[in-house]
């Protein structure tokens, strides 16, 4: 009887920590309001308003490149296998182009410039890993 009490506690809590852990790595779902704070938190620092109008930061949950085409310039923040951060930019235009890999599974930040046929911004990662407009 002790041994059947001991495993079905076990199972019991192997259970429970198997379901916390999957509820941990679910994606963070934002409210429409807590969506448009963090897009504000995360708009570039410039004195461009144009840039700082346009170039808009792209939540998880908004899936990139997961939708149809759209021309667009897209800025990924992301790990490379060396664990080094690095910057790409990326066109949305070719839907022959899985955009998303590799640079998927190791995003930090990914932004949009939503003005097409307009001059894309040059933007680079400064030594604390900050991404920044290049003037010049």
């Amino acid at each position: 009887m002790k041994k059947i009490l001991v495993s079905l506690i076990t199972i019991t809590l192997i259970g429970i920590s198997t379901t916390s852990l999957v509820a941990c790595n679910r994606p963070q779902e934002n409210t429409k309001e807590e969506l448009a704070k963090l897009k504000e938190e995360n708009k570039i620092d410039t004195n461009d308003e144009n840039i700082k109008n346009n170039l808009e930061w792209i939540a998880p949950q908004e899936k990139p490149f997961n939708e149809v085409i759209d021309n667009k310039w897209y800025y990924i923040i992301y790990k490379d296998n060396s664990n080094n951060i690095k910057l790409s930019k990326r066109i949305n235009n070719n839907p022959d182009v899985n955009i998303k890999l590799p640079w998927s599974n190791s995003w930090i930040k990914v932004y949009r410039w939503n003005l097409v046929g307009i001059k894309e911004p040059y933007l680079i990662l400064d030594e604390n890993v900050n991404i920044k407009v290049k003037v010049g």
